[in-house]
């Protein structure tokens, strides 16, 4: 059985460990690919430190990109040396959710306990989220994967596996917004980034970007937000409100804040929707009027890797990017190695950084 590099969580809240683990050959339907590149998410981190709780010792990582370097039986449309990027959404092609268009919300159970990855005496190790991408390579189905061009950065390429599609697939798929329609974007991180730029190339009439930093206010308008809104004052809807001169057609909250939440519905002009994008730790509560909703039209709307089909999604955003309409390589803070994992993490946690990447070579 190959032997690789990875890094892997043992305890909850606690650093990863750079160490050697088994990873076995792809089975039917599956794909080898040794990476080049994974993003750090926040999903992950909320995973790491024990908000949703999990299964350990794990392998997260969920965000990548590489190539193709060994293939299992059945799988067509895909060779050896194929550049891909490489995500978390395995869909069984066969549930309900599946063959009605949804395949983020596939509702076959993945075994991750049971899957490609063990520890070198033989023990359980975790495949997180199906993808078990802090490693040097990975073993998914072909369903989590779309062949790229040869011309495209990995580095560019890691962040499209989740950031860039919910964010942009948010916008156009969860919200479906018009030419003309206005936003609020609540949280500037990666995800509300692309956010902002989903509804910018939807055709927003003016985009207000939410968040808790000055710096990160003006990043968003490099990304194309028209307005920026601090939530250190007392009613930031209300500046957001003047701002767009009404209130917002659709609110995308973004961040893992139950906070966040329980203001969003203020934002909201009548007939306006909230996308739930932002996922708090488990057991976090937030809490709103419902009449508030009923009498003014307005509704919540749950969104996972915004509702995106990645076989059809993610060539349309690599369109994009190579047309020089969607900003990618601005979003990356900082490159590093593996063994600078604990260290990425760390400064992702700050939350000044877009999106920290890991380079395998």
């Amino acid at each position: 059985m190959p032997i690789i590099r990875a890094a892997v969580a043992h305890a909850f809240g606690k650093p990863l460990t750079v160490q050697d683990v088994h990873l076995s050959a792809p089975k039917p339907g599956e794909i080898e690919v040794t990476l080049e590149a994974c993003a750090i998410c926040h999903s992950d981190i909320t995973y790491l430190d024990g908000g949703w709780g999990g299964s350990l010792p794990a392998i997260y990582g969920h965000e990548a990109a590489g190539r193709i370097t060994s293939i299992g039986e059945g799988v067509m449309g895909l060779v050896k040396g194929d550049p891909v990027v490489v995500t978390l959404i395995r869909s069984c092609g066969t549930c309900p959710s599946c063959c009605t268009g949804r395949p983020t919300s596939c509702e076959t159970p993945f075994d991750g306990d049971h899957g490609p990855l063990t520890m070198p005496d033989g023990g359980k190790l975790h495949q997180a989220m199906a993808c078990g991408a802090f490693a040097e390579r990975v073993v998914v189905a072909q369903t989590q994967v779309v062949k790229i061009a040869e011309d495209i950065p990995m580095d560019v390429a890691s962040l499209i596996a989740c950031g860039v599609i919910t964010g942009v697939g948010a916008v156009v798929n969860a919200a479906q917004m018009r030419p003309g329609q206005d936003a609020v974007i609540i949280g500037a991180g990666g995800v509300g980034l692309n956010a902002i730029q989903g509804a910018r190339i939807a055709g927003a009439r003016r985009i207000v970007a939410v968040d808790v930093l000055p710096e990160k206010l003006d990043i968003a308008m490099e990304f194309g937000a028209t307005h920026g809104v601090l939530t250190t004052g007392a009613t930031p809807w209300e500046e957001a409100k003047t701002a767009l001169g009404r209130g917002a057609d659709a609110v995308f909250v973004t961040v893992g804040a139950p906070s966040a939440y329980t203001t969003a519905p203020n934002y909201l002009a009548t007939g306006g929707k909230i996308i739930m994008i932002g996922m708090p730790a488990t057991g976090a509560a937030s809490s709103y009027e419902a009449s508030n909703f009923a009498a003014a039209s307005q509704s919540m709307i749950g969104c996972k890797m915004g509702d995106v089909v990645i076989q059809r999604d993610i060539p349309w955003i690599v369109d994009l990017y190579r047309q020089g309409r969607l900003k990618l390589d601005e979003l990356i803070s900082a490159r590093w190695s593996l063994d600078q994992i604990n260290e990425a993490i760390a400064d992702t946690k700050t939350g000044s950084a877009k999106r920290n990447v890991i380079l395998f070579k």
